[in-house]
């Protein structure tokens, strides 16, 4: 049987819950969300199996990393599986849309598809979703709120030297 770690983190945009395995990080999940932040039966509480998550996001959010290093374990299907593989691609402080994405994944009729795989990332943040926007340049949902979503962009382009107007 596979051991659950879990942890919970302050953040600029809320706490969040970190799920991970021996094979990864599982989840990151914001206060927000429906999921409830308690540990199902059986996950141990453990800082040390996710303190270099923690570490990686703490930096992220103090403007020190633009990238994370980290084994990923996200549950979910083949296709969402390549949504979440090509939003890893999105560099920081850039946005795309769900038609661009859908593109790149070579499903171009799919964007419909490929914005309901986005709103199940189970790893936000690390797997940069909050950098997909509408096709027209608004901010589209996000697990966090649109607030976090809107945070995440600021910050990533103070970070880079630019200004949001």
């Amino acid at each position: 049987m596979t051991t659950v770690y879990y942890e919970k983190m302050p953040s600029p945009i809320g706490p969040l819950f970190l799920v991970a395995d021996d094979e990864g990080l599982r989840e990151v999940r914001f206060e927000l969300e429906r999921r409830p932040h308690t540990p199902l039966d059986g996950w141990v509480h453990s800082p040390g199996k996710l303190a270099e998550v923690r570490r990686q996001l703490e930096e992220y959010f103090a403007g020190e990393r633009l990238t994370f290093d980290l084994l990923l374990k996200p549950l979910g299907t083949e296709f969402q599986q390549s949504v979440w593989q090509a939003l890893t691609t999105i560099p920081y402080a850039v946005t795309t849309s769900y038609g661009q994405l859908s593109q790149q994944i070579d499903r171009p009729k799919a964007s419909r598809a490929v914005g309901a795989a986005n709103g199940c990332n189970p790893i936000p943040i690390i797997i940069p979703c909050h950098r997909v926007i509408g096709s027209n340049g608004t901010l589209t949902g996000f697990a966090g709120g649109l607030a976090a979503k809107q945070w995440l962009l600021a910050h990533e382009l103070k970070c880079q030297g630019f200004a949001l107007s």
